[in-house]
């Protein structure tokens, strides 16, 4: 995306960064990312699409006033000009504080509970911030040419989105969105205790439980998330009886989402972030199974009416 002499020539420019150390990292599947230090600092240079400049921003403002809340993000680095993105040859870069800790895997409750915590955390302080254009979710749609790469796909995306829509999702809590809050993307330091919350990709308004049933796929579904899912309702960002009801629907929905993420690669042949085009099936075929198992059965969660701690 970007060779590492203009990388660096750009580091020199931009902020002022003349004996930087660069190393590639590209650890996410839509970015491009090096981790750079100099003189004991450290920060994260990512480098997305260029049609995704617009949406790179708003993530960049909404990580701002995530951190103005205690919530370390990754907020953006200001170049000499007063930019928080510049441009090489047309690819959008942003250079983003470093977030001490490490990232997170969600399988212990003390990990979940620190995810559901911090997610609530993040929610609460965004309930009231408000982003000038910001997306509105949601961005699926059923008739999508992409949907056709598998017979199975577009039936059951259009089946889940439909289970998404009998919410009467107007009623569902509201907010900005992180949109992608997986373990890794949840840093905690652990000589302090802290936890941050990074890779703030687009400012985009929308029910707050996607972000919750977004994290508890990521741990293994409802079932599984029971630290995650009570550590979060402790902090009253949202109602018992909103996740009750939402939350099943709400997570066909996200594998509905990676069902239609996955195909569109297959669709474009888009390998960023992996390296074939097997990655992508892999992740289709999982979204396969679990709107599969979403669709045959109510989650045991939900029939039992609320997590155990």
């Amino acid at each position: 995306m970007i060779d590492g002499g203009k990388l660096r020539a750009c580091l020199v420019a931009h902020w002022g960064l003349v004996n930087a150390a660069v190393q590639v990292h590209n650890g996410g599947m839509n970015s491009a990312t090096w981790f750079v230090s100099e003189g004991g600092e450290r920060w994260v240079a990512k480098a997305v699409a260029p049609g995704s400049r617009r949406p790179f921003i708003g993530g960049l403002e909404v990580a701002a006033h995530v951190e103005r809340a205690g919530v370390a993000a990754g907020t953006p680095l200001v170049t000499r000009r007063g930019s928080i993105v510049v441009d090489v040859d047309g690819v959008p870069l942003a250079l983003l504080n470093w977030v001490a800790g490490s990232g997170l895997i969600g399988r212990r409750p003390d990990e979940q509970r620190l995810i559901g915590a911090t997610l609530a955390r993040v929610h609460a302080a965004l309930r009231s911030v408000t982003i000038k254009d910001a997306d509105r979710f949601h961005w699926v749609d059923p008739r999508a040419p992409h949907l056709l790469v598998r017979p199975w796909v577009q039936p059951s995306v259009a089946a889940a989105l439909a289970g998404y829509e009998a919410l009467d999702v107007g009623s569902l809590s509201w907010g900005l969105l992180h949109t992608d809050p997986a373990p890794e993307a949840f840093r905690l330091d652990r000589k302090t205790g802290e936890c941050g919350l990074i890779d703030w990709s687009i400012a985009m308004s929308g029910p707050l439980m996607y972000d919750l049933a977004s994290a508890v796929m990521y741990v293994g579904g409802i079932d599984n998330a029971d630290y995650l899912v009570e550590a979060y309702l402790e902090s009253k960002t949202m109602t018992r009886a909103e996740v009750e009801h939402g939350l099943p629907a709400m997570l066909r929905f996200r594998w509905a989402v990676q069902a239609d993420y996955f195909a569109r690669r297959l669709v474009t042949d888009d390998l960023t972030g992996i390296t074939s085009m097997a990655d992508n099936e892999v992740g289709l075929e999982n979204a396969h199974r679990w709107l599969d198992r979403l669709a045959a059965k109510e989650p045991s969660w939900a029939r039992r009416g609320h997590a155990t701690a």
